[in-house]
């Protein structure tokens, strides 16, 4: 059986598609409705992880609840792991 998380949950694969294994509620329908299982945040009405806000500068960004963070910038770079959590703590001073 294939595992993997999702911000914060762990889910699993299942009759051809990804299910929270906790509820087995459908990940695709329900991932955005649920809170972050680390930070118990949901997220905001953009759509963006709660704990982040919105970002200047950034295209994507994930704060690593659920599993690995990543920062993508507009021109398309993008960090990943202890540096983007670095990065985003930074940005995260100067954003809304």
């Amino acid at each position: 059986m294939q595992t993997s998380t999702s911000r914060g949950h762990d889910i699993v694969f299942k009759d051809r598609k990804w299910i929270f294994k906790d509820t087995e509620l459908n990940v695709e329908d329900n991932h955005m409705k649920i809170p972050c299982g680390r930070c118990g945040k949901h997220s905001t009405s953009e759509g963006h992880d709660a704990c982040l806000g919105t970002l200047i500068g950034v295209m994507n960004a994930c704060c690593g609840h659920g599993g690995e963070a990543y920062i993508q910038f507009l021109d398309g770079e993008c960090v990943r792991d202890k540096d983007a959590e670095i990065i985003i703590d930074i940005l995260k001073k100067y954003s809304k």
